[in-house]
């Protein structure tokens, strides 16, 4: 069986992504310092994958740069029209207490993004919620897990599935003591929007917000 986390497996590079963003801007180091108000040095540690961000930290960057927080978890990929994604070559995004793992939606050059949710206890995608443009489609394999959509909450068991219009503010979680695991498929959204980014940034939020619980 295959390991969700597997180590060999590709993995999203936030430090890569925020030197790709800064060069594109024609930004040193020194100039996204002082736009962010964060050391030079912090900022050097993060590109070099020497420490991990938090979000607040990102947020920051982001606001810095002008481009929205999801850019740092953007999968650069080349659009294929027929995508065949095997087991040991997903694109894998770990989190606090979770994974992001990628099912070649990424890659794909159709309005379609399906990926997995690998989540321990108390894993969740944050406090804020997210809403993107499109459909999305839940089946929760394993586990338990509760949706919050529009302030009404939806708990799943394994079998169980939910579909609901992505316009609607939602977050998800596990509030089960057992790992969870699901299927999530993202569908019919906007030509310029990757709404699989808003899943990958929440599941790092929820490590911000563990980073202010243990100060």
């Amino acid at each position: 069986m295959n390991d969700p986390f597997d180590r060999n497996a590709v993995s999203v590079n936030v430090g890569s992504r925020l030197a790709e963003l800064r060069q594109e801007r024609n930004l040193s180091v020194r100039a996204l310092a002082r736009a962010s108000g964060l050391s030079a040095n912090a900022l050097s540690m993060i590109e070099r994958s020497r420490t991990s961000p938090s979000v607040s930290t990102l947020y920051r960057l982001a606001e810095a740069m002008q481009v929205p927080v999801t850019a740092f978890f953007r999968v650069e990929a080349s659009q294929q029209k027929i995508v065949l994604c095997k087991a040991n070559e997903r694109t894998h995004l770990p989190f606090n207490r979770g994974l992001w793992e990628g099912l070649g939606g990424e890659n794909f050059i159709g309005r379609v993004e399906p990926f997995m949710l690998t989540l321990e206890a108390g894993g969740s995608s944050g406090p804020h919620g997210m809403l993107h443009s499109g459909h999305e489609f839940v089946l929760c394999l394993r586990g338990q897990l509760e949706y919050l959509v529009e302030g009404q909450r939806y708990l799943m068991e394994q079998g169980d599935s939910l579909l609901f219009a992505a316009q609607m503010r939602h977050r998800w979680r596990n509030p089960g003591s057992m790992v969870t695991n699901a299927l999530i498929v993202l569908s019919n959204f906007d030509e310029d929007e990757s709404p699989g980014e808003y899943h990958r940034a929440a599941g790092k939020e929820t490590e911000s917000e563990d980073e202010k619980s243990e100060a």
